[in-house]
């Protein structure tokens, strides 16, 4: 054992000097760290509004856009579609839309803000598969409906409000996802009405 003196100050000194260099290493890890937690632009862009311009979605046709990296389906319904949303209330699992897919300002039957435009997320709510649109119907087996969307993973069928027939595997009617009008030819998509 040796008898030198122990110098205090500079124990002091070195000991203050390596916990400013760890604290100072243990910033450098953490800000990358921190800041990889924050959705990049890209992320936010797909997450943010979209406009829609619909003054070229003619009736009885879909329009297709992306918003959160989900389909959302555009479709204007002709005067004999929006009659028959309310003659096949029978055939429907959630008729009346008493399930929260909808924001509180869509109506119940047409599940629209007007009548004649059908916004709605293109994904099946039995396993996210994406239905496909039948202009002229499902044939057969639901006659007296001229048009709809069936979903060929597992066969479950939609109005063309999105409500989701009975006896099919699909739990739910298509979301509706919060959108409002600019003017009769724009909408924007993500955006709620209450809110605009």
């Amino acid at each position: 054992m040796s008898n030198t003196p122990v110098n205090s100050g500079r124990r002091r000194f070195l000991t203050l000097s390596t916990a400013v260099v760890g604290a100072v290493g243990a910033v450098t890890v953490a800000v990358p760290f921190i800041s990889s937690w924050n959705p990049s632009s890209k992320a936010k862009a797909e997450g943010a509004p979209i406009e829609v311009d619909i003054s070229k979605v003619r009736e009885g046709r879909l329009s297709r856009v992306v918003w959160q990296g989900k389909p959302v389906w555009v479709v204007r319904r002709s005067e004999q579609t929006l009659r028959e949303l309310k003659e096949i209330s029978g055939k429907l699992r959630d008729p009346d839309s008493l399930e929260p897919q909808q924001p509180k300002y869509i109506t119940a039957i047409y599940r629209s803000i007007k009548p004649e435009l059908f916004v709605a997320v293109g994904i099946c709510t039995h396993l996210g598969c994406s239905p496909t649109y039948l202009s002229v119907g499902f044939g057969e087996e639901d006659q007296g409906v001229t048009s709809g969307f069936f979903c060929p993973c597992h066969g479950s069928k939609f109005d063309m409000a999105g409500r989701v027939f009975q006896s099919v595997p699909a739990p739910l009617n298509l979301l509706i996802p919060p959108y409002t009008y600019i003017n009769d030819n724009r909408i924007i998509v993500g955006n709620d009405e209450a809110s605009a």
